[in-house]
């Protein structure tokens, strides 16, 4: 008889074909269990004589119980007396002995084939027997070790056929099965690094059995820490228990071959590193204090992504923090930089609900034997800042038992005095939560308030000159920040030091795009009060205003490369620049800066910069202050005079004629020399305006043309101005819409103006809505505003004039 199958079947199999022209031992019929068809391990004989594989029997005797069929011989249907099974030794230790040298013919075959030379077919049947024998007795594993099979099937991981590999990969995980000694071997030079390489296998089924491989493996502590060392082991196989592209069965062993290796603590690094961190979290708190201390400080080496980070704050924030707090000061250290490493804005809100507050605080102002040293206290300020910078509204977060708050007037006092008694790190951090505390409009006033109390403003603006970038830039987001709320009290600072305005001036240009440090210095200059005179002046001769205007004109030109700050430069770069348009009465250089580089026309074009209400709206205020200028500014031109004949006979002389007046100023005028607005198209630009969205840009540009009608002024030509460029109704849509009662009592104003002319007023008065809305300002705006709508009503006969009854009463 051919020998059994080599798949362990009953039946022969097509894959031992290939070794029927070797000698193997025949099998005789005694061998066979009649049942089971199979060579029998345990045979058995009956009372009659017949043998079959004691499994079998016993299954056989089973079912006839339960069937109450009796008790019959399954291969001679004769009833039996008795059920009971003698060892037919004799037999079994025949077969035994048949079976061990079969195996070892069938073994030696299998070796002969296990090599890079032989036909792929006879290399898948070898190893298909080894598979086969090794399901068949564990005993066989030992014997597949003995042999030096395990080397050789390794090798066949190199071999050229896919098939061939994945069967290896197969083999070997059977060979590894239940056995601690075939997996030592395995673990054995770079056979493990050879496993991992197929994980990334274009292959699926090469993957899969990669993977069911490791699984195996991972069961022994010693190759679990070799499969940690693997450099790219963890992270591929994290990467597949989150893939959508894997067999699930592939996910499922590769999270089983993980969780293993969480045994060791640097697997669980490696773990957390590569975005599985849940075996670190849990560790850290569930473990022995030993593995938290060593979780805690794994977890502060980490660079984590801000979803992440809130995860990791929900989860172990509070753990953390209570380690913070009453822990020895090697596991104070490992928790606080921990807590640096999860702190940001979205988790934020969980770490203040856990009540990190309090020991951070207590940490930074502590004394004495428990204070933290100076590199754990520039962490704790590190992770304050980062809290602060949330956005949370911390006038109403209390902490600590007199429930205050960071806002307290004793906390900003005592941060104040750290500022000014720490190193370059601490003070840089400290300086950034007041910045968090100042972004807020309800913390800033108390803030300043608690600046103002401790006299540290002066301290505060001498950082401007700070070495150190990073403290630098904290010290002049700050003061930007307090600018709008202690904008004079910064401005007298600044002017007193030597230096400090320098500097930001040097900030501003400095020609490296546009940095947070540039846009910040701005607006702390733009912020300042623009009347103040004399920053002003030192501005002026500091150079500053022509280095503002080149960098403004240089931003338009798309010579500066953009960034999220452009706006915010730009808007403070305009906001400075129109400084000098408020002063041009009391500083002939800020006059002469004006003229020089023909500011009106700089702003008429910035008036056009769409998307940038800002810079509309500071470009319409310069104009309307350079504007007012212009009566001043124009000069009549001197007449020659008459010869004496002419004098004495009128006959004698032409009466002259001057050519080129203003209109409106009555002397010549222009954009660059008077500031007049009605050069470049402005009166028109204006006018477009006053349908802006932004209120703050129609108030603005109202005003700008308001100076074309104020006292001064030829009026009537104002008017006709406005008339011929369309301008009437805009300003009577203005008054209409009643936006802010600021713009009414503008509009309210320009309007009386513009009634002053007859035939406006004649059509006016037909028009019932901006009757109605005079009365109206008539009835409810402010003092000033009701006089003016009553004038206003005068013009178009809604309120009868009696200044003819009554002469000696005023109207204006």
């Amino acid at each position: 008889m051919m020998a059994s199958s080599w798949d362990g079947s009953g039946s022969q199999s097509d894959d031992s074909l290939l070794f029927d022209r070797l000698h193997i031992e025949p099998m005789y019929d005694a061998f066979v269990c009649p049942l089971t068809k199979q060579v029998m391990r345990d045979p058995v004989t009956l009372e009659n004589g017949q043998t079959f594989e004691r499994e079998a029997i016993e299954r056989w005797f089973k079912e006839c119980r339960e069937s109450g069929r009796k008790l019959l011989c399954p291969l001679t249907l004769q009833e039996l007396k008795s059920t009971e099974l003698n060892p037919s030794m004799a037999l079994r230790n025949t077969i035994e002995e048949w079976t061990a040298r079969n195996e070892a013919a069938q073994l030696d075959m299998a070796r002969r084939s296990l090599n890079s030379g032989s036909p792929e077919n006879e290399t898948l049947q070898a190893l298909k027997y080894v598979q086969y024998i090794c399901k068949r007795s564990r005993s066989n594993k030992h014997t597949i070790r003995q042999a030096g099979l395990i080397p050789m099937i390794v090798d066949m991981l190199k071999n050229n056929s896919r098939k061939i590999r994945c069967r290896a990969l197969e083999t070997l995980r059977i060979v590894a099965e239940e056995d601690d000694e075939n997996k030592e071997m395995l673990a054995e030079g770079d056979i493990v690094r050879t496993i991992v390489k197929f994980l990334n296998n274009e292959l699926p089924k090469e993957r899969e059995e990669a993977v069911s491989l490791l699984y195996e493996l991972s069961k022994s502590e010693t190759i679990c820490e070799k499969i940690g060392s693997i450099n790219g082991a963890i992270l591929i196989l994290v990467g597949m228990t989150s893939s959508n592209s894997e067999d699930l069965s592939t996910v499922e062993k590769a999270d089983k071959t993980l969780e293993n290796l969480e045994k060791f603590e640097n697997n669980v690094k490696q773990m957390a590193e590569n975005g599985r961190l849940k075996p670190l979290l849990t560790q850290l708190l569930e473990g022995p204090p030993e593995t938290k201390l060593a979780m805690a400080g794994y977890l502060g080496e980490l660079v984590l992504n801000n979803d992440v980070k809130v995860l990791v704050a929900r989860t172990v924030g509070p753990s953390l923090i209570n380690i913070m707090k009453s822990g020895n000061m090697k596991s104070r250290e490992a928790a606080l930089k921990a807590l640096n490493q999860i702190s940001c804005e979205p988790s934020a809100k969980f770490l203040i609900e856990a009540g990190i507050l309090s020991p951070l605080v207590n940490d930074l102002f502590a004394v004495g034997p428990n204070q933290l040293p100076t590199r754990l206290k520039e962490v704790s300020a590190t992770v304050l800042a980062s809290v602060v910078n949330s956005g949370e509204d911390f006038d109403s977060i209390p902490f600590g038992p007199n429930d205050q708050t960071l806002v307290s007037e004793d906390i900003v006092h005592n941060l104040l005095h750290l500022i000014s008694n720490t190193g370059p790190a601490i003070e840089c951090q400290l300086l950034q939560v007041l910045v968090g505390l100042t972004n807020s409009q309800t913390t800033v006033v108390s803030v300043v308030a608690a600046i103002k109390s401790s006299g540290a403003t002066i301290s505060l603006v001498q950082f401007i000159e700070a070495p150190q970038k990073d403290l630098r830039v904290a010290s002049i987001k700050l003061l930007k920040n307090l600018s709008p709320n202690m904008g004079q009290e910064l401005a007298d600072a600044l002017r007193g030091s030597v230096g400090q305005l320098g500097s930001l001036i040097r900030v501003i240009s400095e020609n490296t795009g546009i940095t947070e440090e540039q846009a910040a210095a701005v607006g702390l200059l733009a912020d300042l009060p623009e009347r103040d005179l004399g920053l002003t002046r030192q501005l002026l001769d500091d150079g500053a205003f022509q280095m503002v205007i080149s960098r403004v004109i240089a931003i338009k030109k798309g010579e500066i490369i953009g960034s999220r700050f452009t706006t915010p430069f730009l808007e403070g770069l305009v906001r400075i620049l129109a400084r000098v348009t408020y002063v041009l009465g009391d500083e002939p250089d800020a006059l002469a800066l004006c003229r020089d580089h023909n500011l009106a026309a700089l702003f008429i074009e910035l008036l056009q910069t769409n998307g940038l209400d800002n810079v509309q709206m500071i470009s319409a205020t310069a104009l309307e202050n350079l504007s007012l200028q212009s009566q001043s500014l124009t000069k009549l031109p001197e007449l020659p005079s008459l010869s004496v004949c002419a004098s004495i006979f009128t006959c004698f002389g032409k009466q002259q004629v001057i050519t080129g007046m203003c209109r409106i100023h009555r002397g010549v005028c222009s954009l660059k020399e008077t500031f007049c607005l009605l050069e470049g198209q402005t009166v028109r630009k204006l006018i477009a305006l006053l349908d802006h969205t932004n209120v703050k840009v129609v108030e603005a540009a109202l005003a700008a043309l308001s100076t074309l009608i104020e006292d001064g002024v030829v009026i009537e030509q104002g008017v006709l101005v406005l008339c011929e460029a369309e301008g009437v109704q805009p300003i009577l849509d203005v008054l209409l819409e009643k936006r802010t009662e600021n713009l009414r009592r503008r509009a309210v104003w320009a309007v009386e103006r513009l009634l002053r002319t007859d035939d406006i007023a004649y059509v006016v008065s037909g028009d019932q809505n901006v009757s109605t809305a005079l009365v109206d300002a008539f009835q409810h705006g402010d003092y000033r505003t009701r006089q003016i709508a009553e004038r206003a009503l005068k013009h178009v006969d809604k309120i009868p004039n009696f200044s003819g009854i009554f002469p000696n009463v005023k109207t204006s």
